[in-house]
């Protein structure tokens, strides 16, 4: 019987082993070596912290085509180094400006604004590094593949953009459409890579894909819903992070358009739409369906 606490706490532990090892100024270096202040902010941003839930989701999706978990902790590295860097870039003074991130400062109040940029930089650099090596894959057609989600996902039709929609929003407002198109491509279009890149890993035949892809999509919704749900219920101590942003901005989410309990309805049919496109996968999806109810259940 699948475990998710298991599951999740194995996959937390190896990720942080793998950044930790591969964050050092030997693995970084290439014509040069990289500076002691950018390797140290680099870490602060990606280790000690963090549910490591995207690359669960690779490995959880590799595991539907049998592959080990182990053979899974390069891309899931390359996918967290990506959401590392954009944590770092999103709590800029020139976007979300916050000072708190996993319980402690901000890379940019660690160390300073500019250094922040550098690391989230270098972060980004070396993660398609990461899909590009050999021990990644030992196809490189798979690894090519690798490298072209991720880039989708992270890239302006994918995160970017969307954080790009985000700060338009702000301005000038969005429809409840343009709020479902801002968030599918901020939080979703990664969470839906992850799910993607383990199924490429698996070798995944076009149908499985498609379903993986519409369980993704669904669960990038569920996430990011249930994310706007605790930016009004949790407390700051409690996330690690300030919370009440959204309403302090004045921006206009689902949450602020159904009310709590209205939001919490539509967060259970999302979840539940996600777990129906895995009905054809059987037992060895159990820890994508896990992980999809964990997003509606989380307090932090």
């Amino acid at each position: 019987m699948y475990d998710f606490s298991a599951d999740s706490a194995d996959c937390a532990r190896a990720v942080e082993a793998g950044l930790s090892q591969y964050l050092t100024a030997t693995q970084l270096s290439g014509p040069g070596i990289p500076a002691d202040r950018l390797v140290e902010a680099m870490r602060h941003g990606a280790l000690e912290g963090g549910k490591r839930l995207r690359p669960l989701l690779v490995r959880q999706a590799a595991a539907i085509f049998s592959v080990p978990k182990e053979a899974t902790l390069s891309t899931g590295l390359a996918v967290e180094m990506i959401h590392c860097y954009s944590l770092i870039h999103d709590d800029l003074p020139a976007m979300d400006n916050d000072d708190m991130r996993r319980g402690r400062p901000t890379v940019h109040k660690a160390y300073d604004d500019a250094t922040a940029i550098l690391a989230g930089d270098a972060l980004l650099t070396h993660a398609f590094s990461m899909l590009a090596d050999e021990a990644c894959h030992a196809d490189p057609t798979v690894r090519i593949r690798l490298v072209t989600e991720l880039a989708s996902g992270a890239g302006a039709g994918g995160m970017v953009g969307g954080q790009m929609r985000d700060i338009e929003g702000e301005k000038g407002g969005f429809t409840p459409d343009e709020i479902s198109t801002m968030q599918a491509m901020k939080t979703g279009a990664l969470i839906r890579a992850s799910v993607r890149m383990g199924a490429i890993l698996g070798g995944a035949e076009p149908r499985a894909l498609s379903a993986l892809t519409a369980y993704a999509e669904a669960a990038g919704r569920a996430f990011q819903l249930a994310d706007d749900i605790l930016d009004v219920t949790a407390t700051a101590e409690t996330m690690g992070k300030a919370t009440g942003k959204d309403a302090d901005k004045n921006k206009q989410t689902l949450v602020a358009r159904l009310g709590v309990d209205g939001a919490r309805e539509a967060l259970a049919q999302i979840v539940n739409e996600a777990v129906g496109c895995l009905r054809t996968f059987g037992p060895k999806a159990d820890g994508l369906r896990a992980t999809a109810r964990y997003f509606a259940s989380r307090e932090k």
